[in-house]
């Protein structure tokens, strides 16, 4: 490709209202074009590295059996309605009407159009396993689409379904997709974790994500320093540290006027936060519950969320006051006027002496022991968010938190959707069975956009091999010396004449403003022609990642080239 001829908008300055490098670099070097919030056109040279992941990705989902196809972005709300998801996605999922007034939604995803289409072909055990997958179009409104291609309203997905007769055919649908996702980051150059996850929506046995650690990422991730432990800050454990056990002590009544946070109370109290007990109210199917948590810790509603198996809210004051007889930060488990189911953190079991809120304004109880002064059951359960520097569950090592962008996330649906879609098939006993599904995506852009956060400098973008949208960038200095201009054009021919992928820049301007253009645009060679081909008849090679110059005659060149290339 010539620059002179080509479309490529490159940008010397700083995108306004962008903060992940990965969005400015992509803007500037004229890969992706702003039209909406978070709807993005993919100019040439982007679109040509999105073709190369998407390559990859389809040679692995081939070489593990799955099958290709293609299903309709847009869908009539009754199939979403069958699983519920047209309430659960919210304002998330688009929705529109067509001219007759008919309800219709664009697919964030295809759970229920893989099902539909289960359910009308898949009519025995001999019809399984099956792995269909499509590389498509998704959308979701998302509220703040930011990040560029991390975040955004309109996104290309790899989702893939496996559809199988029981859990043990599942897991090994759900292995050759984990082993897949490996080859498919590790070839891209990727440095990532797997990590174990919420199923949040989707819902199912057990899900992986695979995850790159970013600053600029939104999930959270908690990865243990000694073991291979890592995981999804929504589901992580830890080991707790303990607060001292001390002796069994009688109730007694605190004043403690206007104290309603942990701080204030332990501030006022003299004592640590460990020793004073969170109380909770949350609303599930209409139903209040209680949950309990140490001072010092923090609740994790996805944990509660899964516990619970239904949707949870937090209760409003007005129903924490008809509840408990007192406003928020006087509440308690102790002496309450109306029963509730009671849920603990595990941290909470067989602990004496804590403190909490007395239902009565201000006003706290201490010596609370849980299994000694609430006469109905209480439910224990991991509940709390895990803490930097906590110890690991496995090997006892040192945890950190750190922030991270999903790649991609597999999911065991197990019979989720073919239960409420009527999905079944019939046994080699004769008997009615629900089919068994797993659920399988990777966001395409995400790679792209890892791929630069890994690799990049203040120059610009560093492309590996792999991913580059041309692997070599010829620069012709002084380009109205016709030796040199010569000598350029037999470069950029031979180097095509190989199936080497190569640009030229071919324009009238200043030696620098090429120099740095190259270096923001990444490839990961670049071909110098200028005063050493002159004086020495010397054509100088530079690797964009590490700076190195190599200095080769002509003879030499596609020679050097090749060993340079992996």
């Amino acid at each position: 490709m010539r620059l002179s001829q080509a479309f490529l908008p490159t940008r010397k300055e700083l995108p306004s209202d962008t903060v992940m490098p990965s969005h400015q670099l992509m803007l500037r070097a004229g890969m992706i074009q702003l039209l909406a919030s978070g709807i993005y056109s993919y100019l040439p040279i982007g679109w040509k590295v999105i073709k190369k992941v998407i390559e990859i990705v389809r040679e692995e989902m081939d070489r593990i059996g799955a099958q290709e196809l293609m299903l309709p972005i847009l869908n009539p709300i009754e199939i979403w309605d069958e699983t519920g998801r047209n309430t659960d996605f919210g304002d998330e999922m688009f929705r529109l009407y067509d001219r007759k007034k008919r309800s219709l939604i664009l697919a964030p995803t295809h759970e229920e159009i893989i099902c539909d289409l289960a359910r009308k072909y898949i009519q025995s055990y001999k019809d399984m396993p099956q792995i269909w997958y499509q590389i498509q179009t998704k959308f979701r409104d998302e509220p703040r689409p930011r990040s560029g291609l991390i975040r955004a309203r309109q996104f290309i997905m790899k989702d893939s379904y496996s559809m199988d007769v029981d859990d043990d055919h599942l897991e090994k649908s759900y292995q050759l997709h984990a082993q897949a996702y490996k080859k498919i980051f590790h070839r891209c150059g990727l440095q990532f974790h797997i990590v174990t996850a919420s199923s949040g929506l989707m819902g199912g046995s057990g899900s992986q994500e695979f995850m790159v650690e970013s600053e600029y990422g939104e999930d959270t991730l908690v990865i243990c320093s000694d073991c291979d432990y890592a995981a999804n800050q929504e589901i992580a454990v830890s080991h707790s540290i303990k607060i001292k056990n001390k002796e069994a002590v009688s109730l007694k009544r605190l004043h403690t006027p206007g104290k309603k946070t942990i701080k204030e109370v332990s501030d006022f109290l003299g004592i640590q936060t460990s020793q004073l007990m969170k109380s909770l109210i949350y609303i599930c199917n209409s139903q209040p519950i209680m949950v309990l948590i140490r001072g010092d810790h923090e609740l994790n509603e996805s944990k509660l969320l899964s516990f619970l198996s239904c949707p949870v809210r937090p209760a409003q004051p007005d129903e924490v006051k008809d509840l408990c007889n007192t406003e928020i930060g006087f509440i308690g488990p102790v002496g309450l006027k109306k029963s509730m189911r009671i849920i603990a953190d595990l941290s909470l079991k067989d602990q004496h002496d804590l403190i909490a809120g007395a239902n009565k304004k201000d006003f706290h109880i201490s010596g609370i022991e849980l299994k000694r002064d609430i006469k109905q059951k209480i439910e224990y359960s991991d509940l709390k968010i895990v803490k930097s520097g906590e110890k690991c569950k496995i090997c006892n090592g040192k945890l950190k938190i750190v922030n991270a962008i999903e790649l991609g996330h597999i999911f065991k649906l197990g019979t989720k959707y073919s239960k409420s879609m009527k999905a079944f098939f019939v046994d080699n006993k004769g008997h009615d069975k629900p089919i068994v599904m797993g659920s399988y995506g990777i966001g395409i852009e995400r790679i792209v956009a890892a791929a630069i956060l890994q690799n990049f400098d203040d120059k610009g973008i560093i492309w590996n091999e792999v991913l580059a949208p041309y692997l070599i960038h010829i620069i012709p200095i002084k380009f109205d010396n016709t030796d040199i201009l010569e000598m350029a054009n037999q470069l950029y021919y031979q180097l095509k004449s190989q199936q080497l992928d190569t640009i030229i820049d071919d324009r009238y301007v200043t030696p620098g403003y090429k120099f740095k253009d190259a270096d923001l645009l990444g490839m990961p060679f670049q071909v110098i022609v200028g005063e050493k081909w002159l004086h020495d008849g010397l054509i100088e090679i530079k690797k964009r990642k590490s700076n190195e110059k190599i200095f080769v005659k002509q003879n030499e060149f596609i020679k050097t080239i090749k060993s340079l290339l992996k």
